[in-house]
């Protein structure tokens, strides 16, 4: 097990530190298959039909739930295994997520194949959800500790990976099923099977290859600053003190709020699509590859400015903007304009993956540096419930809507919730203040 350990991940004197990310990326972008899980909805929703729902069938709503499971167990698993994750180090961090996140893909192709609903969601659900959570964390905490100079930018490199999963899995699944599609089989099954084994050697390549700095290590020429920015310290507070802080909760709500705003519409972009505008399944695929697109594009983009706004003010755009443009979609459905929906809704989706690139840096900047991953794992948490409010919530009132409105019209209503929920996290983000020095760890 040597190999695996932490003290064999140390990097040499020398070692160039532009060779970390593509270690974290590649781990990333296979967990961030989840964000492309929508592809899957109708298809399993006819599993047994095969060119329609059958009485025995299960719901589209039925088969969302197994992503609102995989991505609560993100944030319990992630809270609860941080402090294993800085210990171990991030090879066997890594090598653990390959293992849970492949197999529950593996045994969703098991439930296809049985028909079993509990095995959806035991396997992707459960078992792929914590490795979801053990993948988010490790190369989130190992390239802050690459970057201290560039916090920010250093999380949007590790997480727009995980942004960017669906960019790669929602075609590459909606193609697989496409291929294996038969008069008895819509090809859910074997495309599991297949992205299992693709996804398992690329997590294998990140976990050779990751390496983490020598105690004492910093980039050439930087040194922290003695005067730092409101609401930035050079002092550290530890994981099991920076929970019971104000700042911590405030931040879970900050997040929590941002992520149930946007998770819910990424969750149901291939059915949204097509139920608002008519377009083919295969539209409605390439819509969720274009929403991960700008998910990618938004974590790098907006953590790196927050290296100059600064995380607050950041999320203030966040919020605000994002409020503006929620309350515009229904507008855009009303005149039916398709192209101007995919650009509003775009730009929704890359606020949503900068929230999620940016909150690591908020925490280093309040608590410092010491237990950051295991503070971020916990602070995820915040994740777990949005998956439940996010989903589920747009899953269960565009089912009710339909009932009294025209498909096309049945999301309308849902935008608007999010306005108020965007509202929340920017109530809970103005009240963000410096961390009181006696939370601080003694030297």
């Amino acid at each position: 097990m040597s190999i695996l350990s932490r003290e064999a991940t140390v990097a040499p004197p020398g070692f160039n530190r532009w060779l970390v990310p593509p270690a974290a990326i590649a781990v990333h972008m296979c967990i961030g298959q989840v964000y492309g899980f929508s592809v899957f909805k109708k298809p399993l929703a006819k599993a047994l039909g095969i060119t329609a729902p059958s009485a025995l069938d299960w719901t589209e709503a039925d088969v969302g739930v197994a992503y609102s499971i995989a991505l609560a167990l993100l944030g319990l698993s992630a809270a609860v295994f941080g402090k294993w994750v800085e210990r171990s180090g991030p090879r066997q961090t890594m090598l653990a997520s390959m293992l849970c996140f492949c197999t529950g893909l593996v045994l969703a192709a098991c439930a296809v194949k049985w028909h079993q609903l509990w095995l959806l969601y035991a396997g992707y659900g459960l078992i792929g959800g914590i490795g979801l959570g053990l993948g988010y964390i490790a190369p989130v905490s190992t390239l802050m500790k690459w970057f201290p100079d560039r916090p920010g930018m250093a999380t949007g490199m590790a997480i727009m990976g995980f942004g960017g999963g669906a960019l790669i899995g929602g075609p590459l699944a909606e193609e697989l099923m496409k291929r294996f599609a038969s008069a008895t089989s819509v090809g859910a099954q074997e495309a599991f099977l297949i992205m299992a084994g693709l996804y398992a050697v690329s997590m294998l390549f990140g976990a050779w290859i990751v390496r983490v700095p020598a105690e004492g290590w910093k980039p050439a020429g930087w040194e922290p600053k003695a005067h730092v920015k409101p609401l930035v310290t050079n002092a550290n507070v530890a994981v099991d003190v920076a929970w019971k802080t104000p700042q911590f909760w405030m931040l879970w709500v900050v997040l929590c709020m941002n992520v149930s705003a946007g998770i819910g519409i990424l969750g149901q972009a291939s059915p949204m699509i097509q139920d608002m505008f008519g377009v083919s399944a295969a539209a409605g695929a390439g819509y969720v590859g274009l929403l991960s697109l700008c998910n990618l594009g938004g974590r790098f983009f907006w953590s790196s400015c927050s290296d100059f706004l600064g995380r607050k003010m950041t999320y203030c755009v966040y919020f605000i903007l994002g409020a503006a443009l929620y309350m515009s979609v229904p507008w855009t459905q009303g005149q039916g304009n398709v192209t101007l929906f995919v650009i509003v809704t775009g730009l929704i989706l890359t606020m949503y993956g900068g929230g999620f690139a940016t909150i690591p840096a908020y925490l280093r900047d309040l608590f410092g540096s010491y237990q950051v991953g295991a503070i971020h794992g916990r602070l995820i948490t915040a994740w777990s419930l949005a998956a439940i409010i996010g989903p589920q919530l747009v899953d269960r009132l565009s089912v009710a809507n339909k009932k009294t409105l025209p498909p096309a019209q049945a999301y309308n209503s849902i935008f608007h919730i999010m306005v108020g929920l965007l509202v929340v996290g920017l109530i809970a983000n103005l009240l963000v203040r410096p961390v009181d020095a006696k939370y601080h760890v003694k030297n």
